[in-house]
């Protein structure tokens, strides 16, 4: 665990951890961040092809950004400028998926001077980072409870990439709010339904089925209402690379959704060959474990939930969700660091539903958050 220091207004962090948390927070609060010890211990020291494409888009989407980099890529200096926003296009660096830098664009969508139109190219699901499919169910949804007219709020999937090489083109639209709303959602509900896609692209057909008949066959002894489709992707639509897998997501009663996937092993880099039947059971099980831990947004949302709840206004939000993921307690600190915001946690229990699911309620006050560059006149 790093801690930060605090030069002038500067926050100096070392390490690589939470790299993007801290490169998406300095655009926010407009505090400039000083990373050293990128790796150093390592055999290829310095920042990953990936960190530098998360700083390109970053650069893209704001005016006057200042970045320097030493010859070793181990020391980063992120100045950020005005948080513009606006129309472009950006590839992906294969070694992450797209959806690593889709959350980049949902924490800072709504803040921008202009509306978002991004058009993404990449790998659009993996093992590693959320899929854009679960973009699409989970964080959509999550972002939508901050907003009272979400009109404009699109992302649409043109075409899928696997690795390694990608392939996948996704268009992500989002209009500007000059203030959030705050949240009070402790309720997750019931689930009443279990949707999903599977995918097989440039792969047999028969693929897409064979997931879709073991994932239901697991999914059906717990709910009636089970429906997974099938994408057969052809041509440019299927990407660069063979490879297939299936995304799962289940709503409740309250609208909360939880997400779930599974994708194939990429061969070319010396794992063994996936087998379908395999992949949609992993899925389906992960889908009910999820479903377990509870709380009103899928473990992977957690950081979009806090996010938004620390930037909304000067009221009380609270929210339950399941335990605590690393990548949300290291949010938790840097809020603290970036923006002077704590939060309550708290032990949340529910008669209705037993006690030791681990379940964390959370609650704090909005700082107001009003971006900087929107006119509000």
């Amino acid at each position: 665990m790093t801690t930060a220091t605090k030069k002038g207004n500067t926050l100096h962090y070392k390490g690589s951890n939470f790299l993007k948390q801290r490169l998406v927070l300095s655009v926010l609060s407009g505090k400039p961040v000083k990373i050293t010890e990128i790796r150093t211990l390592d055999d290829e020291p310095g920042l990953k092809e990936y960190e530098v494409s998360l700083v390109r888009l970053l650069d893209k989407i704001t005016n006057g950004t200042t970045v320097e980099l030493n010859n070793s890529g181990t020391e980063l200096y992120f100045q950020p400028g005005l948080l513009l926003g606006g129309t472009f296009e950006h590839e992906c660096s294969c070694q992450r998926g797209i959806g690593y830098y889709l959350e980049s664009l949902f924490m800072l969508g709504f803040f921008c001077k202009q509306p978002i139109k991004a058009t993404l190219k990449g790998v659009t699901c993996n093992n590693i980072d959320p899929s854009v499919d679960c973009f699409k169910s989970s964080f959509m949804e999550t972002l939508k409870r901050f907003v009272y007219d979400d009109e404009g709020l699109d992302l649409k999937i043109s075409k899928r990439g696997m690795l390694p090489l990608g392939g996948g083109e996704v268009t992500f639209k989002c209009p500007i709010k000059t203030k959030l709303r705050p949240v009070q959602i402790v309720d997750s509900g019931m689930v009443k339904r279990i949707r999903g896609t599977a995918y097989a692209l440039r792969v047999s057909p028969a693929m897409a089925n064979r997931m879709v008949e073991k994932a239901k066959g697991v999914l059906l002894n717990f709910l009636p209402d089970v429906y997974i489709s099938t994408d057969q992707c052809k041509g440019k639509q299927a990407g660069r690379s063979p490879g297939f897998g299936v995304h799962l997501y289940a709503e409740t009663t309250q609208g909360v959704m939880y997400s779930s996937e599974q994708v194939s092993n990429n061969v070319s880099q010396g794992e063994d060959p996936s087998i379908p039947e395999d992949i949609g059971v992993a899925a389906a099980q992960r889908l009910l474990y999820h479903i377990f831990l509870g709380g009103v947004v899928d473990s992977s949302c957690q950081a979009l939930l806090i996010l938004n709840m620390a930037l909304g206004p000067k009221d009380v939000s609270k929210a339950v969700t399941g335990p605590l993921t690393d990548y949300t307690i290291g949010l938790l600190r840097h809020l603290r660091e970036f923006f002077g915001v704590t939060f309550k946690i708290e032990h949340f229990e529910q008669e209705s539903q037993g006690a030791g699911m681990g379940k964390i309620l959370l609650t704090c006050v909005g700082i107001g958050y009003s971006n900087i560059s929107k006119r509000t006149i």
